[in-house]
């Protein structure tokens, strides 16, 4: 499972913010999941340096084009970050990549750029954690979604506590999210084995579980 962590970037940051961003990323470590970040400072990047201190694997993905571009013009951090993957495609458009490179959100802090990754991912009905007490959007996403007054397929859960949140949100992922987790989703016909370019169908959140790449047969 790949946990996507959002936040602020720049700005000033108390203690408590990067303890508890640090937190996050090493309770996603330990539960065997991969922490996505948009490899950048700030509480995403507490949160990689937790995650990469109890041996997680810690993916960035980079607004840049290349490693220079990355560190000079965007005075990004290579540290703590085990792949770095090179978008080209500026902060907003990074934004997507994040969100549909995670099978889930955790919302920590933030400013404008987290507030458009919690509209990509609630829009896309991702499940989504917000980090309560961290300030900036991830204390407004009640009232910032309330306002909306869209339903989608998303679902948030909030804690103030990171040990319990990341927990909340692997039991929500396995038990019911796996099944459905974006309203992108698409689940092959019967007719999928015949055909070389199969018609595909939406399937609900409580479709058939996908198959796993190790139940796959062997050639």
């Amino acid at each position: 499972m790949k946990i996507g962590v959002m936040g602020g970037a720049s700005g000033t940051f108390t203690k408590d913010q990067l303890e508890r961003a640090h937190e996050a990323g090493k309770q996603i470590a330990e539960h065997g999941c991969v922490l996505v970040t948009g490899a950048c400072p700030g509480l995403p990047l507490a949160a990689a340096r937790g995650a990469y201190h109890s041996n997680g694997l810690v993916v960035g993905i980079s607004p840049a084009l290349s490693l220079n571009e990355h560190v000079y013009q965007y005075k990004s951090p290579t540290d703590f970050h085990n792949v770095l993957i090179y978008t080209g495609s500026g902060l907003m458009g990074r934004e997507v990549v994040n969100i549909r490179s995670s099978d889930m959100v955790v919302i920590i802090g933030g400013r404008s750029g987290t507030l458009g990754e919690l509209s990509i991912a609630y829009d896309e009905g991702k499940l989504i954690g917000v980090l309560t007490g961290t300030g900036g959007i991830s204390d407004m996403v009640k009232t910032i979604l309330a306002a909306c007054k869209k339903n989608t397929s998303a679902h948030v859960i909030y804690s103030k506590d990171p040990k319990k949140l990341i927990y909340k949100l692997i039991q929500a992922y396995q038990k019911v999210y796996y099944k459905h987790p974006s309203r992108f989703q698409l689940a092959p016909t019967k007719n999928s084995t015949k055909n070389p370019r199969p018609e595909m169908v939406r399937h609900s959140r409580f479709g058939k579980k996908p198959i796993q790449c190790s139940k796959l047969p062997r050639k």
